[in-house]
């Protein structure tokens, strides 16, 4: 698989569709918040870790790929449910990238100032997010 930038995937989705999304990552984002305020930041990172924009994406995905099969006249059930398979690999693959982020910013926040903590995560974060295609495929080609 190559990875590449679609700008005109933006116009294949409704306006609606992309008000659900951001609802619902801003209401998962609150109830992070007021967990956090009632059972503290570590409960409260945990919920915000929850990728609430999956919900939704992963259903999109599914019906998108069901209307484009169905415009050349086929069922598109298996694609879709395909299409949406692979999304939620990929954020498996992307959680790990996130967790490293996560890592060094517990581990070095409260010593390094915080731009640079910020900085030196996002960094970690890329580097394990870019490395995760080739390990993939490798595990991807053992199997």
């Amino acid at each position: 698989m190559v990875v590449k930038l679609k700008m005109s995937a933006l116009s294949q989705g409704h306006p609606y569709e992309y008000v659900a999304r951001f609802v619902l990552g801003g209401l998962a984002t609150v109830i992070a918040g007021v967990i956090a305020d009632f059972w503290g930041p570590a409960a409260g990172g945990l919920m915000l870790a929850f990728p609430a924009i999956f919900c939704a994406s992963a259903t999109l995905i599914d019906k998108h790929e069901r209307e484009r099969k169905k415009r050349h006249g086929l069922s598109g059930e298996q694609r879709g449910k395909g299409a949406a398979a692979l999304d939620a690999a990929g954020a498996g693959w992307g959680s790990i990238a996130l967790m490293a982020f996560a890592w060094i910013i517990w581990r070095q926040a409260s010593q390094w100032p915080g731009a640079l903590c910020l900085l030196v995560a996002s960094l970690i974060w890329f580097g394990v997010a870019v490395s995760m295609w080739p390990l993939r495929r490798a595990v991807r080609m053992s199997k």
